[in-house]
C-alpha cells in the first residue's frame, strides 16, 4: 500500500492517513527529520484548521517552534521555509480535489518537496501505526493554534521581488477557486499595480473549486471577455496551478504559458541557449514550436517534482506542465500567483493583447479521465490493451496514446493526439468506453 503519491499524502479527510492521530505522527516524524522551526499552513477546507492542530501538536511533540502562516497557498509554505530559514514546511491541502478530501505536503529545508526517501520512512511509521488506540484529546492549550499574520506578508515581498515591470493598471480577472489564493492571489496582483477584479474569493470550507478556478476557468473566462479585461487568471485550491484566459475569453493551459514565457526570455536573451522542460503529456505542438525559435524542449514524467528534477540535469531555467504547474528559477515550487504576476508583466511591457502574444498552435488532443477503484496493471486490462493497439495502428506514427494512473485520484488518465481533430476525438471516446467497461467489471 503506498500512502504518499506524486504530491504527498492524499485522501479523505478524517479517514486513514488523514486522521487525527496519523496527522499528529505525521508531525512528529516532520518535526524529528527536519529540528528547529517548521512552517505550517493550509488551504480553505472546513478540515484544514484540525489537521493544522494535529500536526502543530506532534510538531511540538518533538520539540520543534511552529511557524504558523494560516490560509496560504502551498508555494508560499515553501517560500517561507527559505525566508525563515526553516527546517520544513508542511501544507495541508488537496490542491485541485474537492473539498472532502484533504492532504499533506511536506517541503524541506531547501523549499523543495521532500525526497521520496523521507516519505518512504513517514509512510512506514504510518502503516505500522495504523490502528493503534486514537491518542486522546489535545493537550491543553493545543486546541486551538493562533496563525501569524506578517507571514502571508513576508510571501507577498517575495513574490513582489521578481516582478520586472509595473503593471500601470493592466485590467486583471481573479478567479481565486474560493482556494488559498482568495486574499493574496488578488492582493498580489494589485500591489504590482493590476487592476483587479476578484471572484470565487468568498470561502465558506465546502465551496473550494466547485465550479471554480483552475478546474473550471470557463467562468473566469466569460469574466474576462465580459469585463473587457486584458487577461483572466484562475487559481487552483492550493494555488500552485494557474489556467489564464485572453481578452477574448480563450482559455490558455500551462503549455501556452511555457510559450509565452519562452519566447520572451529567449527574445531578451534570458534563456542563453538553455532548454525548457515540460512533461509526457505536453502537447507537440510547443515542442514544435519552441523547436522553431531554437530552443531545446526536454520531456519529464507528470508531476512538478519531476519538471524540477529535469530541469536540474538539464539546466533549464523553467519547466511546467499543461495542468498550469509553472516552475521558475526563482521559486523553489510552482507557483501560480507568481506565474500570472510574469504573464501579466510580459503583457504590460509588450503593450500587446494576450491573443498577439499566445500564439501557440497545439496538436489536435483529447484528455479522458477514467475513475478506477482499484489501480490494476493496464497490461493485465486485456481489451484496453487491444484498443490502444488498435488506436496506435490507426494513428500510423502520426500522433501518440499515453495512459497513466494519476498520482492524487483514484483516475485513469487518457491522453490521445494526432494530426485529424476527428479521428483524436472518436479514438479518444473508444478508449474512453473500453476502460470503462474494463475498469468498472474489474472493480
Amino acid at each position: 500500500m503506498k500512502l504518499f503519491g506524486t504530491d504527498g499524502l492524499r485522501g479523505k479527510a478524517g479517514e486513514f492517513p488523514l486522521d487525527p492521530a496519523s496527522a499528529r505522527l505525521v508531525g512528529e516524524q516532520v518535526g524529528r527529520r527536519s529540528g528547529g522551526r517548521v512552517v505550517l499552513g493550509g488551504d480553505t477546507r472546513e478540515s484544514t484548521p484540525g489537521l493544522i492542530r494535529d500536526l502543530a501538536a506532534g510538531l511540538r511533540s518533538s520539540g520543534c517552534d511552529v511557524a504558523l502562516a494560516g490560509v496560504v497557498p502551498t508555494p508560499a509554505v515553501a517560500e517561507l521555509v527559505l525566508a525563515l530559514s526553516a527546517g520544513a514546511g508542511i501544507s495541508v491541502s488537496a490542491s485541485h480535489n474537492p473539498y472532502q478530501d484533504n492532504g499533506i505536503k511536506v517541503f524541506g529545508s531547501d523549499g523543495r518537496k521532500w525526497p521520496d526517501s523521507e516519505e518512504e520512512a513517514v509512510e512506514k511509521r504510518l502503516l505500522d501505526a495504523r490502528g493503534s488506540p486514537h491518542p486522546g484529546p489535545l493537550p491543553p492549550g493545543e486546541e486551538e493554534v493562533a496563525a501569524q499574520d506578517e507571514l502571508a506578508e513576508i510571501y507577498l515581498r517575495r513574490l513582489a521581488e521578481h516582478v520586472p515591470v509595473r503593471l500601470n493598471g493592466l485590467a486583471v480577472v481573479v478567479d481565486a477557486g474560493n482556494g488559498a489564493a482568495y486574499r493574496v492571489g488578488p492582493e498580489a496582483l494589485r500591489r504590482a499595480g493590476g487592476r483587479v477584479a476578484a471572484i470565487c474569493d468568498r470561502p465558506d470550507g465546502r465551496n473550494i473549486n466547485d465550479g471554480c478556478g483552475a478546474l473550471h476557468p470557463q467562468v473566469m473566462a466569460a469574466k474576462t471577455e465580459e469585463a473587457g479585461a486584458a487577461m483572466g487568471v484562475a487559481f487552483d485550491g492550493d494555488a500552485d496551478r494557474a489556467i489564464f484566459a485572453a481578452g477574448d475569453g480563450r482559455i490558455l493551459d500551462g503549455d501556452d504559458v511555457l510559450w509565452i514565457l519562452a519566447r520572451d526570455w529567449n527574445h531578451k536573451g534570458i534563456l542563453r541557449g538553455r532548454p525548457v522542460v515540460g512533461t509526457v503529456m505536453s502537447n507537440y505542438g510547443l515542442e514544435h514550436a519552441l523547436a522553431r525559435e531554437g530552443i531545446a524542449f526536454h520531456r519529464a514524467p507528470v508531476g512538478d517534482r519531476n519538471v524540477a528534477r529535469r530541469m536540474e540535469e538539464t539546466g533549464a531555467p523553467i519547466g511546467g506542465e499543461a495542468s498550469g504547474h509553472v516552475i521558475l528559477p526563482f521559486s523553489p515550487a510552482g507557483d501560480g500567483i507568481q506565474t500570472a504576476l510574469l504573464v501579466a508583466a510580459v503583457l504590460a511591457e509588450s503593450a500587446r493583447p494576450l491573443t498577439a502574444l499566445a500564439t501557440l498552435e497545439k496538436t489536435p488532443q483529447q484528455l479522458r479521465n477514467v475513475r478506477a477503484a482499484r489501480r490494476i496493471e493496464l497490461d493485465r486490462l486485456p481489451e484496453l490493451t487491444r484498443a490502444v493497439a488498435r488506436a496506435r495502428e490507426a494513428l500510423d506514427h502520426h500522433g501518440r496514446v499515453f495512459l497513466r494512473y494519476s498520482g492524487t485520484e483514484p483516475l485513469l488518465r487518457i491522453l490521445v493526439e494526432g494530426t485529424e481533430r476527428g479521428a483524436v476525438l472518436a479514438i479518444a471516446d473508444e478508449l474512453e468506453r473500453v476502460a470503462r467497461a474494463e475498469l468498472g467489471a474489474a472493480g
